[in-house]
């Protein structure tokens, strides 16, 4: 069955042209169009050249945006001992020991990024079934298994964001809030590409930039020029 198209979506689509348009100009599009009832975020939709079936052509990583992500980030940490005292005094909203573990498995989530000592790593794996569908599981990979509390805490609360490509090689991820400059968005987008670019999968071959649009939460896909975005120095993004 189709989905039927709000009249509000009909209206933004007549706005976009079936064609890549440049960085800035699709980004001062997106927030033309970003007219919902509430504050949309600004979203980037990445098809890859890879198949992510393969252990050698799977992307997880994190970026750091420049301009922030515009949320406040609640931050909670499983460690033990000092650590505890360590996290509180970083500015962690959460943090706790086995204590932890058990609200999270009665249900307890009022937190959007799980940061672990190596050392609690064992216990925190039981978790595993009720975190990970919800991208909440803590990894090496994605910063969030780490001794180094204070960096974590900071660095996530300050626009660091994990990412991966999902099973038919797409990226989905958020770079900021559609009421952002589209400078300061274009900003964040070039870090996205960077650090895409940075983490190629080593079995990645042939093209491996397919096509990238960008949207509000709500609005229309618009489909942007990738070479030119990847062109870019970062002064002219700024």
């Amino acid at each position: 069955m189709t989905r039927k198209l709000s009249r509000r979506l009909q209206e933004l689509q007549k706005k976009v042209e079936d064609r890549p348009y440049q960085p800035l100009e699709a980004l001062t599009l997106l927030k033309e169009t970003a007219t919902a009832k509430f504050p949309e975020s600004a979203e980037a939709h990445i098809r890859l050249g890879i198949d992510p079936k393969y252990t050698d052509q799977q992307l997880r990583t994190t970026v750091s945006l420049p301009k922030g992500t515009g949320q406040v980030i609640r931050v909670a940490v499983i460690a033990r001992g000092e650590k505890v005292t360590e996290a509180t005094n970083a500015g962690a909203d959460i943090v706790g020991s086995e204590e932890l573990i058990t609200e999270i498995q009665n249900g307890m989530m009022d937190f959007d990024k799980l940061i672990a000592t190596p050392d609690m790593m064992p216990q925190v794996a039981k978790l595993g079934r009720l975190l990970g569908p919800r991208g909440l599981m803590p990894s090496p990979k994605g910063g969030t298994v780490t001794f180094d509390l204070p960096q974590a805490i900071e660095e996530f609360k300050a626009g660091k964001l994990e990412f991966r490509a999902d099973r038919t090689g797409i990226v989905h991820v958020m770079f900021g809030k559609a009421s952002f400059a589209a400078e300061d968005l274009l900003v964040n987008l070039k870090s996205l590409q960077e650090t895409i670019d940075r983490n190629r999968p080593s079995g990645a071959k042939g093209r491996y930039w397919r096509t990238m649009y960008v949207s509000a939460t709500m609005g229309p896909s618009i489909q942007v020029e990738i070479s030119t975005l990847r062109d870019m120095k970062v002064g002219e993004a700024a």
